[in-house]
C-alpha cells in the first residue's frame, strides 16, 4: 500500500519512469515552458498548489541526487530560499536564470504550480535508491 502523499496520476507516473541523472523541473507559474519536456500543469489559481506542497511530495517519491536553482532565487549565496528543502543535505548549484532555462529545456518534465514568486523554480536531477 502507498504512504506517501497523493499525486498528481501522470506526475506519480513520470517520476517512476525516471532514469538516473534524469531532470524534472519544478516551476512556478510563470516559468517559460520551452516546446520539448513534457508539460504537467498543476496550477489551480494563484498560489494553488504552492510549490513547497508539490517539492514536499514530489520528494517522498523521487531519489536526488542533486539540485539546480537559478541565482536569482538565492540572491546572497549564503542564504537558500524559504522553499529550499534543507532536509535533502544536498547543496544546490546555482547557475545564471538564462542557464536555468536552457536546463530546463533538456528536462524529462516541467511541472507547473500556481508558485507566484518570482524565480521559484529548481531543477530535480534522479538519483538512483540503491
Amino acid at each position: 500500500m502507498k504512504r506517501t502523499p497523493l499525486l498528481h496520476a501522470e506526475l506519480s507516473h513520470l517520476i517512476a519512469t525516471l532514469g538516473h541523472g534524469d531532470m524534472l523541473v519544478l516551476g512556478d507559474a510563470g516559468l517559460p515552458i520551452p516546446d520539448g519536456p513534457r508539460r504537467i500543469d498543476l496550477a489551480v489559481a494563484r498560489g494553488v498548489p504552492q510549490l513547497t506542497d508539490v517539492l514536499q511530495a514530489v520528494l517522498s517519491e523521487m531519489q536526488v541526487e542533486g539540485i539546480v536553482v537559478a541565482d536569482e532565487a538565492v540572491g546572497d549565496a549564503k542564504k537558500l530560499p524559504g522553499w529550499y528543502p534543507q532536509s535533502l543535505g544536498i547543496a544546490p548549484q546555482t547557475v545564471s536564470h538564462e542557464e536555468f532555462k536552457r536546463r530546463s529545456a533538456k528536462a524529462r518534465a516541467i511541472v507547473r504550480t500556481g508558485e507566484c514568486t518570482p524565480y521559484a523554480n529548481i531543477i530535480l536531477i534522479a538519483g538512483v535508491a540503491f
